[in-house]
């Protein structure tokens, strides 16, 4: 069944991103709030009619209490391609910051760059960490909310990597508030796995830190405990007291 259910799902989805992706493009240059508009509606039709609806994925909720009314820098957990999309529910006028080579995507990467997201060179250091600060703190001015996922690559269930600083320098940056996130998506949507698991997925969303004042290693050092514990509290069969630390390679 749970193959049938992912096979279903990708014939689904392909067309579904297409037509969304290309109406975004167009009417970007022209109205970002038509654009926001269109990904909020096809957020919804992937969310509620594919991902639940097809894959039999729900959601538990806690702490949405926790999320400011104003643009903030979300730090989330990284697990697989589900927050990429579930986190716009609770942060709708938001970016990314990406690879820049996700731009080459066709469809998918011409409506990314037309809506304005972070793409950086990962291999460029502190040209690369000035380019997160410098946009990052243009569209939180902007309102818009700025998503980064700390440990910079999608992390197993139960292993956790270093907590590199790009999102806290940019909250310290433009004194902006962090919300912390822990979930458990890798338990149902493994990385890079075609079949999908029924089941609920966990998200929880921890108080704001208020980076003003703060140095990026304090934020940094908050958001990784508050996540890392509340990972424990999710998944406890998954995270010990001390997480293995994931293969770089």
């Amino acid at each position: 069944m749970a193959q049938l259910r992912s096979t279903l799902f990708l014939l689904l989805t392909i067309p579904l991103t297409a037509v969304f992706g290309l109406l975004v493009v167009l009417t970007a240059p022209f109205s970002p709030k038509t654009a926001y508009v269109l990904i909020d509606a096809w957020r919804f039709c992937f969310m509620k009619g594919l991902v639940r609806g097809v894959l039999g994925i729900r959601t538990e909720v806690w702490g949405a209490d926790n999320i400011p009314d104003e643009a903030v820098v979300v730090l989330s957990k990284h697990q697989s391609a589900w927050e990429t999309v579930a986190l716009q529910q609770w942060f709708p006028r938001m970016v990314f910051v990406l690879k820049k080579e996700l731009l080459k995507l066709p469809i998918l990467g011409w409506a990314f760059s037309a809506i304005g997201m972070i793409a950086i060179d990962r291999k460029a250091g502190l040209d690369a960490l000035a380019q997160v600060a410098e946009q990052g703190t243009d569209r939180l001015r902007n309102g818009i909310s700025v998503i980064i996922f700390p440990e910079g690559t999608r992390v197993p269930p139960g292993q956790k990597r270093r907590y590199k600083g790009g999102g806290a320098h940019l909250a310290v940056q433009a004194a902006a508030k962090v919300v912390p996130v822990a979930h458990n998506a890798g338990e149902l949507w493994p990385r890079n796995a075609f079949v999908k698991k029924a089941g609920t997925i966990t998200i929880s969303f921890g108080p704001a830190i208020d980076a003003t004042g703060l140095t990026v290693e304090e934020v940094n050092r908050r958001v990784e405990a508050w996540i890392e514990a509340e990972m424990a509290r999710i998944a406890p069969h998954r995270y010990p007291r001390t997480p293995v630390a994931a293969n770089d390679a």
